[in-house]
């Protein structure tokens, strides 16, 4: 009866091993198939690349935001990773776009690293915005080392009201463009029914919304090549949206 009962216990506590050494090869599966959707899609930050950064603040048109990443993310034709793509926020906090997604920043204005390029978006209501003396700064300061500075719709109003721009060609939002030439005068404020995008030394400017891809696009040419861009328009089927209906 004993040596009955010593096996039964054997047999159960191999049981209860093999149970929880299965558990635990699941739960390391399942934590790895987890992290590698994750890291699948990161993009490490390379200090060697050039950094892009993106402006983000609440009520930001998302598409100002969406359209840029999408632009500098994409690899070369063999995989590589050409920039840095980052968002910025004055805080922390997650962000909520007009249309209502929260976007969480990769940095804030204080520790933001050394951008090559600076993207200013737009919202419907900039009050907020440009009488915000820290993000006013803030485009200031960074404007002082970029070799790119980019607003896109409305974001011409946070140039104006930093005063980078003054004696330089800018235009924004399609029926905009007297107001910002009577706030600023010292911009030289482009016709915006006219004209979509508009480059002036580092300063370069579109109407927004999904005209951003435009600025976006120019600048990429500038900071690679023809190839390259026609490589990025072919991955984000453009020309569909060109030829839609025809």
């Amino acid at each position: 009866m004993l040596k009955i009962l010593s096996i039964l216990s054997i047999a159960l506590l191999l049981t209860s091993c093999n149970t929880q050494s299965k558990k635990a090869e699941v739960a390391t599966q399942e934590k790895k198939t987890s992290t590698d959707t994750l890291t699948k899609h990161l993009r490490p930050f390379n200090p060697e690349l050039p950094t892009i950064g993106l402006l983000m603040y609440n009520g930001v048109l998302q598409s100002e935001v969406v359209a840029t990443s999408d632009v500098f993310a994409k690899p070369t034709e063999a995989g590589e990773q050409l920039f840095n793509v980052i968002t910025i926020a004055e805080t922390a906090n997650p962000i909520t776009t007009e249309e209502g997604l929260h976007l969480v920043p990769d940095y804030t204005i204080e520790n933001c690293p050394k951008l090559t390029a600076l993207f200013v978006p737009s919202a419907y209501d900039m009050y907020a915005q440009v009488h915000n003396e820290a993000l006013v700064n803030f485009i200031k300061q960074k404007n002082e080392e970029t070799q790119y500075t980019v607003s896109n719709c409305a974001g011409a109003q946070l140039i104006g009201a930093s005063g980078i721009a003054k004696g330089h060609k800018i235009v924004t939002w399609i029926g905009g463009g007297t107001q910002l030439q009577k706030d600023y005068p010292e911009l030289l404020v482009q016709n915006d029914s006219l004209i979509t995008f508009v480059e002036d030394g580092k300063f370069l400017s579109s109407n927004g919304n999904l005209a951003s891809y435009i600025s976006a696009l120019e600048l990429l040419e500038k900071m690679t090549d023809a190839h390259h861009r026609e490589f990025v328009e072919s991955y984000l089927y453009l020309d569909r949206l060109q030829n839609w209906g025809k």
